[in-house]
């Protein structure tokens, strides 16, 4: 029996008691949950349904609970139910009831943890969007790794999901790109605003085999040569990388286009209608401070040119003009500053800031080599990499590090600790459990232990402790994925696994799944081996959550 069935088992009591006492069954809620106990002590499974029902119907808490207590002990595959404090409802499964739990996630494989939570929700989710100026920094990278795990948490919950990176091909740090290429081609330092490290004088020379004859163009032409060419294979080394890490996008959304199909004036003139535009000192304004901004913000300059705000307004607009009612932007932690003027601005919209706009700010990340943080890249010149983070932990690690922790707080990555092969190294920990529980499946079938059929298994004789703890842990899984889309928290997932491998560790060094010598095979190896194979299931579902492989070997 599931948590989630359970629940239902939950609400059916609270039906008939309702029922049978004349209560008012309007005040039943349409679904409930039930939690499991820090304490084991207290049961295998805790609901608060009476706690929460008896103001509305009046009747006392400890009285509605004995008798939804006596109603569920009715109920097959629950062993007994305990009133404790107020009103709790303390749960307890038959081992036949908990133990089906295993078959229930063999067979139902890929699929078990996947929900229609977030069914009907369309959302655009837009992460990394670095410039095409140079590599994906460290920081980038923290969002390729936990944007991407978030979109498959979304994808898994039910929500349709369009993944996007925003291509910035146009503005002024694309300007100051072009001219440190052209400096480097000439053999001339790079601009003092310009951009420094080996790449490039790598594009530079790459430009010039395309184009032999740039140089010998005026500066004027040759830097629309070098811009032209150079974002092309600075964004192609950008999306290689993020290929190589496991990140792909849905869309590639070049700025470029928005001022070439006339989106920043479309943006104009809806938020005209919506009489939020006012005109000042030669330029035209967005009264954001209507909405809570700390400042009015300027959409075309009194010289004619537009903003980069504006450019994000027509972005904003272009997205819920292709059927996105959630807008989700993952930015980097000097981005702050953007939520207010970003929240006001859909409100200008017309729409609600808090429904169709999610902006997530991501803290920063430290690469760290004997206890002292890495702070250059050979390449790049200032600034950690992708590639250098992937040379120096591995792409399973990198993805696990980066997605493990809350987004909200800052991080040190230590290169000792994330290519250890040893249980401090919380990666090798959930994956030695994928490979730990393959291994045991493949020793099974060379001594010809098979799960059977369903109808062999005998989930009642898994009633050791361990057993009982493992099949816990198991069926927490479905709740932390829908929990963990829903507050926009991959690390959850990381964290649960963890959980999950301990439980294993625990129940593998107790409960022997294998025959020893010539014993003869049993039901109960073929129920443990149920159960090994259920945690094999959602090891493998889990770190997918993630992008990380579940080798069946290490």
């Amino acid at each position: 029996m599931t948590p989630a069935e359970l629940a239902e088992v939950v609400l059916s009591a609270a039906h008939a008691v309702f029922t049978e006492r004349g209560l008012d069954r309007s005040t039943l809620p349409e679904r409930t949950a039930v939690e499991r106990p820090r304490n084991p002590e207290h049961g295998d499974y805790a609901s608060t349904l009476a706690l929460q029902l008896s103001k509305k119907v009046g009747v006392p808490p400890r009285e509605l609970a004995a008798a939804l207590a006596e109603q569920l002990g009715r109920a097959p595959g629950v062993k007994s139910v305990e009133i404790a404090g107020p009103g709790f409802l303390n749960i307890r499964l038959d081992a036949a009831a908990a133990g089906q739990l295993a078959r229930v996630i063999v067979e139902t494989g890929e699929e078990y943890g996947r929900s229609d939570r977030l069914a009907g929700e369309k959302i655009n989710l837009e992460f990394v969007s670095a410039n095409p100026t140079g590599p994906v920094h460290i920081g980038g990278v923290r969002w390729a790794a936990v944007g991407d795990a978030l979109g498959r948490l979304l994808r898994a919950t039910g929500a349709e999901v369009g993944t996007e990176y925003y291509f910035n091909d146009a503005g002024s740090q694309i300007d100051r790109f072009a001219r440190s290429l052209l400096a480097v081609a000439k053999g001339e330092p790079a601009p003092e605003d310009g951009y420094g490290g080996a790449y490039i004088g790598e594009i530079a020379a790459e430009v010039q085999a395309r184009r032999p004859d740039v140089l010998a163009l005026d500066d004027a032409a040759a830097q629309e040569v070098f811009r032209v060419e150079g974002v092309t294979l600075m964004f192609d080394e950008i999306r290689s990388s993020l290929r190589d890490f496991g990140v792909e996008f849905d869309t590639y959304f070049n700025e470029k286009d928005l001022h070439d199909r006339g989106e920043l004036e479309l943006a104009l003139h809806r938020l005209r209608e919506q009489g939020r535009v006012f005109e000042a000192d030669g330029a035209t304004w967005l009264r954001t401070t209507d909405f809570g901004d700390d400042k009015d913000r300027v959409l075309r300059k009194s010289n004619g040119e537009w903003t980069y705000f504006a450019a994000d307004c027509a972005y904003y607009l272009d997205k819920r003009e292709r059927g996105f009612e959630r807008v989700v932007i993952m930015l980097g932690a000097d981005h702050h500053g953007y939520i207010g003027r970003m929240k006001a601005m859909a409100a200008c919209f017309g729409d609600d800031p808090e429904r169709n706009l999610e902006i997530l700010i991501g803290q920063l990340v430290n690469l760290v080599r004997d206890g002292a943080p890495v702070r250059m890249s050979k390449r790049a010149g200032t600034v950690v990499t992708l590639e250098d983070l992937v040379d120096a932990i591995g792409v399973d690690a990198a993805r696990y590090a980066l997605a493990r922790y809350s987004s909200d707080s800052p991080i040190d990555i230590d290169v000792e600790l994330w290519t250890r092969a040893g249980n401090d190294n919380p990666v090798y920990y959930v994956q030695y459990v994928a490979a730990r529980t393959a291994s045991v499946s493949r020793n099974a079938a060379e001594v010809g232990l098979t799960r059977g059929d369903g109808d062999a298994f005998r989930p009642e004789l898994l009633h050791h402790e361990k057993e009982n703890e493992l099949l816990k842990v198991l069926a927490e899984f479905p709740a932390v994925v829908a929990t963990a889309a829903e507050l926009r928290a991959p690390h959850r997932v990381a964290r649960y696994l963890e959980e999950l491998a301990g439980a294993y560790h625990r129940f593998f060094d107790s409960c022997r799944v294998l025959p020893r010598g010539d014993e003869e095979i049993s039901d109960l190896n073929r129920a443990r081996l149920w159960l090994n194979d259920a945690t094999r299931v959602v090891i493998v579902n889990g770190l997918r959550l993630l992008g990380v492989s579940a080798p069946e070997r290490m």
